[in-house]
């Protein structure tokens, strides 16, 4: 069997991911091979997986599969069911990243290890819950020496959630045009006066600003570096600072979830019984292991499916404050499912080092079954897409799934065509039914209420 070097993680010179026969491991190369040693023998990495902070890992002969050359050790993980990025994560998601980061690096220290960077790439989700996936990041701490991902930190979790809390801007698309996160230069730039009078926003974004500039224009940036001192009580003074602010932020939009979900509601309590059964049907019948939930909202139709036997769900939606409220609906009683932010029109490319670095949605999991209820005509008319086109990108996601498809005479695709001219000759009935079996067969339709809703069950497989 092949084995397969992770793209993501070429940056470490001291570690490799890598797949085997579908399974997840992790080569530690001589670089880091004393500090894997050192929190081994200290129980480190146990006892960090045992509360949650750190996926968990078991060590494994480095000869019994085809390790990297040069590997020292090997370790073998439990697979991440899908695979998020931060500039795919809301307010409430990111939030609990941050929270996660700065809990995992206060227990580091306390036994006598940090964190040699603060990469937000290096948490993932279990459901709701965020976990350390990167092993290798923790070495023995050095007594003095600085927090060497403090401005990695602040670009990559504290500037993003401020812009969210502090200014409402959003800032999935800039950290995605942007992988390395949103520098403090530039952020200091928008601050408005009132923000700069709090401290925590003083310090480690409008003085840290500064003193980059200062430092790169006196060429003496590594100089200062090497002689500044931080004493380790200040550092967790620091991190618990951080954590303490980041624990009080809340986003802006959070007062209009309830009134955005009932503007953008128009069944009635019948037609989204019928569209809750057929749902369940269909999962029970596929039983998928993962399953996506386009236009998710707040996680009505995915509660379905996961009941109904479903795995994991992810849940895609465009609209932020739904998705803060659907992680919290379901962080509540621990379910596997994950709420992503997600521009249909333009969701997540492959990007990075040769384009390979960050995958793109498709290259990163195939889902195997999926539900897309009340979505089409924001692609199809909201964002001028061919319907056909529409409907090949969704059935490309799955091989089996639900796709709903409201006619022209729905009170939503009448609101999306109020104030402008309706150009779309092709979007009716007959030509998405069209468009679905020449994909792949309708195993079964349903008509969830008189003004021309259809949900059709789809199956590519055959």
């Amino acid at each position: 069997m092949t084995v397969h070097l992770d793209p993501g993680s070429f940056r470490d010179p001291g570690g490799r991911v890598f797949t085997h026969g579908g399974r997840i491991y992790r080569a530690v190369l001589p670089a880091n091979a004393d500090a894997y040693a050192d929190a081994q023998a200290l129980g480190l990495y146990q006892r960090l997986a045992g509360l949650g902070l750190l996926l968990p890992a078991s060590e494994v002969a480095h000869n019994a599969v085809p390790a990297p050359d040069g590997a020292v050790h090997v370790m073998e993980h439990p697979r991440i069911p899908f695979i998020s990025y931060p500039y795919e994560w809301s307010f409430a998601v990111h939030r609990a990243a941050a929270l996660l980061h700065l809990d995992l690096h206060l227990e580091a220290l306390n036994s006598g290890f940090t964190l040699s960077d603060a990469s937000a790439y290096n948490v993932q989700f279990r459901g709701t819950r965020p976990v350390f996936i990167d092993h290798l990041s923790l070495r023995p701490y050095r007594e003095g020496e600085l927090w060497t991902g403090h401005r990695q930190f602040c670009m990559q979790f504290l500037n993003p959630l401020i812009l969210w809390s502090r200014m409402r801007v959003q800032p999935n698309h800039w950290f995605r045009g942007s992988l390395e996160g949103i520098a403090p230069e530039e952020l200091a730039l928008l601050l408005p006066l009132r923000e700069r009078l709090s401290w925590t926003i003083f310090t480690h974004v409008v003085a840290q600003a500064s003193l980059q500039r200062r430092q790169i224009a006196a060429g003496k940036e590594k100089e200062s570096l090497k002689r500044a001192q931080l004493s380790k009580n200040a550092l967790l003074g620091m991190l618990s600072g951080l954590r303490r602010y980041i624990s009080r932020m809340r986003s802006a939009d959070e007062q209009t979830v309830w009134a955005d979900y009932a503007a953008k509601t128009s069944y009635s309590a019948e037609e989204a019984a019928t569209k809750r059964d057929f749902v369940e049907k269909v999962v029970r019948a596929v039983k998928p292991a993962l399953l996506f939930d386009l236009g998710c909202n707040t996680g009505d139709y995915s509660d379905v499916a996961l009941k109904a036997g479903a795995g994991y769900v992810v849940g895609f939606d465009f609209d932020h404050a739904t998705l803060d409220r659907a992680f919290e609906r379901f962080d509540n009683d621990l379910r596997p499912f994950l709420p992503l932010w997600m521009d249909a029109a333009n969701p997540s490319p492959s990007q990075g080092w040769a384009q390979a670095e960050r995958r793109g949605l498709q290259q990163r999991a195939s889902a195997d079954a999926l539900v897309a209820l009340a979505f089409v005509h924001h692609l199809a008319i909201g964002r001028n897409v061919p319907l056909q086109s529409v409907v090949e990108w969704i059935m490309g996601l799955a091989p089996t799934g639900v796709i709903e498809f409201p006619s022209k005479t729905d009170s939503m695709v009448q609101r999306l065509l109020a104030h402008r001219e309706d150009i779309f000759a092709d979007y009716c009935e007959e030509a998405f039914l069209g468009a679905v079996m020449k994909r792949g067969r309708v195993v079964e339709t349903r008509r969830v209420s008189d003004n021309g809703r259809l949900l059709v069950w789809y199956d590519r497989r055959s």
